[in-house]
This record gives C-alpha cells, sequence and structure tokens, in this order.
C-alpha cells in the first residue's frame, strides 16, 4: 500500500507540470504579434487575416503591434509587450546574449535589406571614405551590424567615425537634409532613396546580410506549444500565398508604407521568400556575424558565439512540409 501509494504521489507529481502548462494554454485569450515594414510576409498574414481565422475556433484574438526595427521588436519581446517579433538574425543573436530569452522559430526571409547609402555628390565612394564621416544608424538592427562589419573590413572601428543614433526613417531623413554623410540602410527605404532621391549604394554585401527571423518569447513557446505551430502554419500559408500571388505581396507593402509601386517592386527584388524552415543556412550566417562583432568587441570576448547561436535557433518548430 505504502509503494503504491508513492508511486500515485510521483505520478501526480510528473503530470501536474503538464497540467499546468496545459490550464496556462487554455487560459490564453490573446496572441500579440508585431508587424514591420521589413517584413512582407507577415503584413500579408496581417492583411488576410489568416492567424485569426485558425484562432477563432480557440476562442484567442490577435493583436498587431508594429515594430519599427528589429532593435524595437526586440525590445518588445524583452518587455512581454508581445509574444512573436520580427527581426534580423544577428540582432536576435546579440538580445540573447545580452540576456532576452528568446527563440527563433521561423525564417519569414531572406534579404537583401541592407547597404551603405548616401548621396550622389558626397564624394564617398568607398568604406574607407567614412572615416571621421558623420553616419545614421539605428543600434541593435542588421544595419547596425552591417556597418560595423563593413568598417572592420576597411579597417576602420566605429570610433573612426561619428554614429547618428536614429530610427530607420528618420535615419533616411537625415540624409535627406544633409545631417549626416551616410545611412546604414533598410529597406523599403532604402529603396525609396534610390529611386526617388538617386542615393548610391555605395557598398552591398548580400551575404552579410542576415536572415529575417521570427522571434517568440521563450516561456511563451515552452508554455504554449501547439499555439506556436499554428501561428507558424498561418504564416506558411500567407508565405506561400505571397509567392503565388506576388502582386497583392506587394500591394500589402504599399498599404503599409505608402510607398509608390516602383519602390517596393525593389524591395520584393532583392527579398527570397523560398527558405523558411531554419538550420545550417542560418546558423552559418548569424554565427559569421556574431564572430565578427566579437572581434569587433560588441560581442565579449569569453562568449560562446556558436553555442549562442544553437541557443537562439529552435528547429522543432519547423514547417513539416519545409523539413
Amino acid at each position: 500500500m505504502r509503494l503504491a501509494r508513492r508511486a500515485l504521489l510521483g505520478a501526480l507529481a510528473l503530470a501536474l507540470p503538464a497540467l499546468s502548462l496545459a490550464a496556462r494554454a487554455a487560459e490564453l485569450k490573446e496572441v500579440r504579434l508585431d508587424w514591420a515594414t521589413y517584413n512582407p510576409v507577415g503584413l500579408v498574414l496581417k492583411d488576410k487575416g489568416f492567424l485569426e481565422e485558425a484562432l477563432k475556433p480557440m476562442g484567442i484574438t490577435v493583436r498587431w503591434v508594429q515594430s519599427l526595427g528589429s532593435n524595437k521588436a526586440l525590445e518588445f519581446l524583452n518587455a512581454g509587450a508581445i509574444d512573436f517579433g520580427s527581426s534580423a538574425g544577428a540582432a536576435a543573436l546579440v538580445a540573447r546574449i545580452n540576456g532576452n530569452p528568446i527563440k527563433a522559430v521561423y525564417a519569414f526571409s531572406r534579404p537583401e535589406w541592407t547597404a551603405l547609402v548616401t548621396r550622389k555628390d558626397s564624394g564617398i565612394a568607398r568604406v574607407a571614405d567614412l572615416k571621421g564621416k558623420r553616419i545614421a544608424v539605428t543600434r541593435g538592427t542588421d544595419p547596425h551590424i552591417f556597418l560595423i562589419r563593413a568598417l572592420q573590413g576597411a579597417g576602420l572601428t566605429e570610433r573612426d567615425a561619428k554614429l547618428v543614433l536614429l530610427q530607420h526613417a528618420d535615419g533616411r531623413t537625415a540624409l535627406d537634409r544633409g545631417d549626416v554623410d551616410a545611412w546604414a540602410g533598410l529597406d523599403p527605404m532604402m529603396a525609396a532613396a534610390e529611386i526617388e532621391n538617386d542615393d548610391v549604394l555605395f557598398f552591398r554585401d548580400a551575404s552579410a546580410n542576415t536572415w529575417g527571423l521570427l522571434d517568440v518569447r521563450e516561456a511563451f513557446a515552452k508554455e504554449n506549444p501547439e499555439l506556436v505551430r499554428t501561428v507558424i502554419a498561418a504564416y506558411e500559408r500567407a508565405r506561400l500565398f505571397s509567392i503565388q500571388n506576388p502582386d497583392a505581396l506587394k500591394a500589402a507593402l504599399i498599404s503599409a508604407t505608402k510607398l509608390p509601386e516602383p519602390v517596393i517592386a525593389r524591395q520584393v527584388a532583392r527579398t527570397d521568400l523560398s527558405e523558411p524552415a531554419l538550420g545550417k543556412a542560418q546558423a552559418d550566417s548569424i554565427r559569421a556575424a556574431g564572430l565578427a562583432l566579437q572581434q569587433a568587441g560588441i560581442i565579449p570576448a569569453g562568449t560562446d558565439v556558436p553555442a549562442a547561436v544553437d541557443g537562439l535557433i529552435d528547429t522543432a518548430f519547423n514547417p513539416t512540409a519545409a523539413r
């Protein structure tokens, strides 16, 4: 009898955490996601209502919050203001290393969304010309990381230039006004600067643009794994719809950005939506960025960057068809 009682108590102890997780999931009434102009699949998802449709039978609503950059999405995640956020892979890595408890669970795009931009009459033609210049940049984003790596490749550091910290759209405005000499750009504002102002992308490196990732709060994923799968399934529906209906993808971007079709067409042309599953390609890209940032002193020397990348990327939620 005593052994049977101990076995029952042991079984209850094991069952209680699972029951607690199920209860918390059942109590969930709202899922909060960001939308961002650098995440076109997310815009289509928001416009088409695929996630709302999937969650309606569960009695769960969707709240959308705008992110103006990876830094804002990651801040919102860290504060618990959203459950899912859009960011660049390298920005997510730096955030996780700095204590932001997130997991990357989906790749919404493989973009060339950043480059170094200047006015056509600035006299800047290469990265080395940035020494002593004023550069607009949004700290904690892929353009910021891209800038650091570009300076590093030219034998320079952030201290060799004057960084002016602005959100992406304000960075473009500062370049237009002549308040800065260059800008670490981000699409679609970067495409607009090219087409509307004849601004020049004087340094490009598509391979140094880390992937667009959907991040989730780690605790949320642990407590609601099936809900995470539901969100990713809705994202997959939006991604496939975007590929099959490019005009609808452009329309969603035009509606969100208020930018003309030629600008959006340029952004879409340098955005690859074909690889949603996380794996070696994303890990290699993010690891390379992390090691470069460590060499530049942005990431502490004692950090195990490969281990941090492994801790960030969670392949358990990869879309089934993409495995």
